[in-house]
């Protein structure tokens, strides 16, 4: 029996006419979306390089690459209402004006103070662009078109993620060691303005919608949920470096969410437009599930792939370039399935985000059992690497395509930079757990037995998110016209 979700009409869209530049205006669209993406994870193999080139700590260079993370994780849903608000086209070119700017000042920066500001700043730039791509997508795509298009999305999200070691090794193996990692943030320059030109002659300034354009922004609401997104992730963030003091503040994130939530119903009764309407989405089958099932993802996955690049350069010995070339089977096993399954989610609905689960999951464990202590080392790292991907690629996108189905139009914004937001801390809070592990087990035991044990606990962290993707699944199936 299949599953109806995402061809259910909103009952507030308007008359949909499909704009015929509307691939062409993803495009560009994803574009921009893969190189905000890109930057997440492309620091994961130069930490190294700069701890060279800035003759600074490791724990201070953390703060480059989750200093963005948190950045980013602040300003999504912000960015998403902007976007609902005030048009998708221009947030773009603010937010990608912004992006351009911070990069160049990240690579340009003399000294680690500035390219952690620097790196701040771009992270809140990137999260005012990401949650577009959501909201366009919602926008320009209907039925099984909307699949593909999330197909094409999720894509992006997988690759970017997987393959930003692999860019970034190449990069600094090219550049020098010394230097090298100033390029990986240099290079979004010419891509940037290139992409500018792209956002102004291909997106619409507005597209037609039903609701009248109410561009009043919920500042209360975006501090609440600002402040609720700070007091999870800074303390995530500060103890990846061995800070334990700022855990005094995750009860923050209870009594801020607490008073979010209480806003935004007050902010909705009044008839102002809230950040995000939690009243509609608790309302919609799947959302909350959907949330944590991408949430819950995010935090198993992301720490994978970067515990895999620690083992391999500071346990083989392995350049940066060799690193990254050893875990490309990964991002080709994404780049395969991640299209194929935004084709066929329309026909397979959830079983297809299980599945997909299933596979990854056994892929990151055959990882784990058997190719620590392998030489050679990649006829037991690449298969199973492989498999993982595939299983990683099927994932995103259905998760996207189905979680987002039923949110109006007018809300997709927000509603897919919440989305994003979980996924965002997710991944925050997975690297600082497995690299935990990984740190530990190698202080007690061996770099060998830190990535199988740290590889085990990013597979049971997946098995989370498989739990409640069955549990998706379930509600999908008694919901009507199933």
């Amino acid at each position: 029996m299949t599953e109806h979700a995402v061809d259910t009409p909103c009952v507030d869209a308007p008359a949909y006419e499909p704009d015929p530049r509307r691939w062409r205006i993803l495009t560009v669209s994803l574009v921009i979306g893969f190189m905000a993406l890109l930057d997440v994870s492309i620091v994961n193999v130069a930490i190294p390089s700069m701890r060279e080139g800035l003759g600074t700590t490791a724990g201070t260079i953390q703060w480059v690459v989750s200093g963005y993370a948190l950045a980013f994780g602040l300003t999504l849903v912000a960015g998403g209402r902007l976007g609902d608000a005030y048009g998708r086209r221009r947030m773009m070119l603010v937010g990608l004006a912004g992006f351009i700017v911070t990069s160049a000042a990240v690579g340009l920066a003399p000294s680690v103070a500035l390219v952690i500001a620097a790196r701040l700043a771009q992270g809140a730039c990137a999260g005012l662009l990401t949650p577009q791509n959501s909201g366009l997508i919602q926008q320009l795509f209907r039925g099984s078109e909307r699949g593909r298009a999330f197909g094409a999305f999720g894509l992006t999200v997988s690759v970017s993620s997987a393959i930003g070691p692999v860019l970034g090794g190449l990069i600094i193996g090219v550049a020098g060691e010394s230097d090298g990692w100033r390029w990986l943030f240099l290079v979004n320059v010419p891509i940037g303005l290139l992409a500018m030109v792209g956002v102004v002659r291909m997106v619409p300034a507005r597209l037609p919608s039903t609701d009248p354009a109410d561009t009043r922004i919920d500042v209360p609401g975006a501090l609440l949920l600002g402040a609720t997104v700070l007091c999870l992730l800074y303390p995530v963030v500060r103890l990846e470096g061995g800070d334990r003091l700022p855990l005094v503040m995750l009860p923050g994130v209870l009594l801020f969410g607490w008073a979010f939530v209480v806003w935004e119903r007050r902010t909705a009764r009044h008839g102002h437009p809230p950040l995000l309407d939690v009243a509609l989405l608790r309302g919609l089958p799947g959302y909350l599930n959907g949330l944590g099932v991408g949430a819950l993802y995010f935090t198993g996955f992301t720490g994978v792939l970067l515990v895999t690049s620690l083992y391999l350069q500071e346990g083989r010995g392995f350049t940066a370039l060799e690193a990254g070339l050893l875990m490309t089977p990964f991002a080709a096993g994404s780049a395969v399935s991640a299209p194929l399954a935004g084709r066929v989610v329309s026909q397979v609905g959830r079983r297809l985000t299980v599945a997909a689960l299933v596979t990854m999951i056994g892929g990151v464990a055959l990882t784990a059992l058997v190719a620590p202590g392998r030489d050679p080392l990649w006829p037991w790292l690449v298969p199973p690497l492989l498999v993982a991907g595939l299983g990683a690629g099927a994932v995103v996108s259905p998760n996207m395509t189905l979680t987002l189905a039923e949110v109006p139009p007018r809300m997709g914004g927000a509603a897919g930079g919440a989305l994003q937001t979980g996924q965002r801390i997710g991944a925050s809070i997975g690297a600082a757990v497995l690299v935990t592990v990984y740190e530990a087990v190698t202080d007690a035991a061996s770099d060998d037995a830190a990535l199988r044990w740290s590889l085990l606990t990013g597979a049971a962290i997946v098995c989370l998110s498989l739990a409640m993707a069955v549990r998706a699944l379930q509600v999908s199936r008694r919901a009507p016209g199933v």
